[in-house]
């Protein structure tokens, strides 16, 4: 029951009260402010039923009517890269990697995340239709557009398997029946799921790939990632890889290992890189205070990443660290091919350790990085490169020294494999492990002379027709999963006896070798440094006793 004031009237009450009442309900249906100036949900090119991605994006193409050209002249696209300064031309279409090999061979699987529809055959370039662009892959904010892991980049729709249970995500989930309208009509900006469902998922699962890009990122906790936590700045992946016309900043294949621009001019953001000091600058640490200048005084030869990323493969989902194709094919004994899963996961989900179709896998979480000095510059043993199989062979080769002046010591994830070769020619080799309608795919067949024979063959490389498998190292830069400051490495993580750059050439780190020259020379200016102050301080004690001076 409401009590009224003596001075407010009955009437001058009801009206009151219609009055709160009504803007009650007037702010429950107003409608709410977001950051787009689009609702697409009201555009009547998407108020249909879609068949298929691309009819999606013919539809968006109705309005934004460049986008198609702008997406094609990205490397997203093309996964093709002309490096300059080596020569070489690199990306997905060219490169063999120490995971699932190649494309060539293997399109349909491997374009399923490919940002475009019905890229089959990497002798030809992606299809010329703009309509072949996937919008929805980087925009649908509905949650439920999703891809088919095996059907070049096609999105799922019904009657693709679902009603099997066959069919697969490119995340490897069960697949269901993607509604193309509710997508269409929900598109923004990307996410970090829109670019984890790829990139989370490389090489053939959860982290297997780059060990600092996970599902553990979609929502993670300040300690996993600072930048990107919920509860913390929730960075978008966007935040720092900036888009211009949809080219986006940051690539594998040319990394700004040093930004002597750092943050730019005033107010004026860049998009040209990702790097921490195009935020942070050179100096990030407070000048006031010893630690800090000390700490600035690192920069020129310390990356950002190699304290602040002291361990990969954070958040409960572990990384691949080793894979040995040379075991696969193996079967039980009711002659079917041996699945074991020997490894659990910190979220606690059960992981292969082997498997007929790929081999041996090892796993790590928590993983201390292999550091090496890195000046931006990686050249990739290809295809047609000759290698000494007795020795491991470096299927990227980091360039960097310490003299150079431009060189910083950075954190990588080494990862170690056993794969094919031409054991005539001694050529890395090309494998055909997808295709479940050909008699040479090695997951459907298990036969490695047919596999590497066509694929091969797909790739247009020369091939003897003898094979053997040899050991490899591949490298990826660390750079995601950055710790709270609180959690960063501390000074005796590096300068002690064995600390984490022991193993860094071309660099003298105080403390860690106390008994080299360096360090005992360090040690006897020390001891004579703190001799003579005692010695001065004894002298004056005794010259002033003799004196007999009082000061009092």
């Amino acid at each position: 029951m409401y009590r009224f004031t003596p001075w407010l009237k009955p009437a001058a009450a009801a009206t009151l009260i219609g009055l709160i009442c009504s803007a009650t309900l007037w702010a429950q249906d107003a409608p709410q402010i977001t950051n787009s100036t689009a609702d697409h949900s009201k555009f009547e090119a998407l108020q249909q039923a879609f068949a298929s991605g691309p009819e999606v994006t013919a539809a968006c193409l109705s309005c934004h009517t460049e986008a198609a050209t702008q997406v094609k002249h990205s490397v997203h696209w093309t996964w093709e890269f002309d490096n300059s300064a080596t020569g070489q031309r690199l990306g997905k279409r060219h490169v063999l990697n120490s995971f699932c090999g190649s494309v060539a061979s293997n399109e349909p699987r491997c374009t399923s995340c490919h940002v475009g529809y019905g890229w089959e055959d990497m002798n030809k370039p992606p299809p010329a239709d703009d309509a072949a662009v996937d919008c929805l892959v980087c925009h649908d904010t509905s949650g439920q557009y999703t891809k088919l892991d095996n059907a070049a980049g096609h999105a799922v729709i019904s009657g693709t398997g679902t009603s099997t249970g066959k069919a697969k995500t490119i995340t490897g989930a069960k697949a269901w029946a993607v509604d193309l309208t509710k997508a269409a009509q929900s598109v923004g900006k990307p996410s970090r799921q829109n670019c984890g469902n790829c990139h989370f998922y490389g090489g053939g699962g959860d982290n297997v790939k780059h060990g600092d890009l996970s599902s553990a990122l979609n929502h993670p906790s300040r300690d996993v990632d600072v930048h990107m936590a919920d509860d913390g700045l929730n960075f978008s992946c966007e935040t720092c890889h900036r888009s211009d016309k949809h080219v986006f900043a940051g690539s594998r294949y040319a990394v700004h290992a040093t930004d002597p621009e750092g943050a730019g001019k005033p107010g004026l953001p860049r998009r040209d890189v990702a790097t921490c000091e195009s935020c942070h600058g050179d100096t990030p640490h407070d000048w006031m205070t010893v630690q800090g200048i000390k700490l600035n005084d690192h920069s020129d030869r310390v990356a950002c990443q190699t304290c602040h990323i002291p361990e990969f493969a954070r958040g409960g989902v572990a990384t691949k660290t080793r894979w040995d194709w040379s075991t696969a094919g193996r079967m039980d004994v009711y002659g079917n091919p041996l699945h074991l899963e020997e490894y659990t996961q910190g979220d606690g989900k059960h992981l292969h350790t082997y498997l007929a179709t790929k081999g041996d896998f090892e796993y790590g979480e928590d993983v201390v990085p292999h550091y090496a000095w890195f000046n931006g510059q990686v050249e990739y043993t290809t295809a047609d490169a000759t290698i000494d199989p007795t020795q491991v062979v470096e299927i990227n080769q980091l360039a960097g020294s310490s003299d150079d002046g431009r060189s910083r010591i950075w954190p990588f994830k080494r990862m170690e494999g056993r794969q094919a070769y031409d054991a005539n020619l001694n050529h890395l080799a090309y494998s055909n492990v997808w295709g479940p309608t050909t008699d040479s795919a090695f997951w459907t067949h298990y036969d490695w002379g047919k596999a590497i024979e066509a694929g091969m063959k797909a790739a247009g490389a020369d091939y003897s027709g003898e094979y053997g498998f040899v050991d490899t190292y591949m490298y990826w830069p660390i750079t995601h999963m950055v710790a709270p400051a609180e959690d960063a490495l501390d000074c005796q993580d590096c300068h002690t006896s064995n600390g984490r750059l022991a193993k860094v050439s071309g660099i003298y780190m105080p403390g860690s070798q106390p008994f080299s020259i360096g360090g005992i020379l360090g040690i006897l200016v020390f001891i004579a440094m703190v001799s003579g102050v005692l010695l001065h301080i004894t002298l004056r004690i005794i010259t002033r006793g003799a004196k007999g001076d009082d000061h009092d």
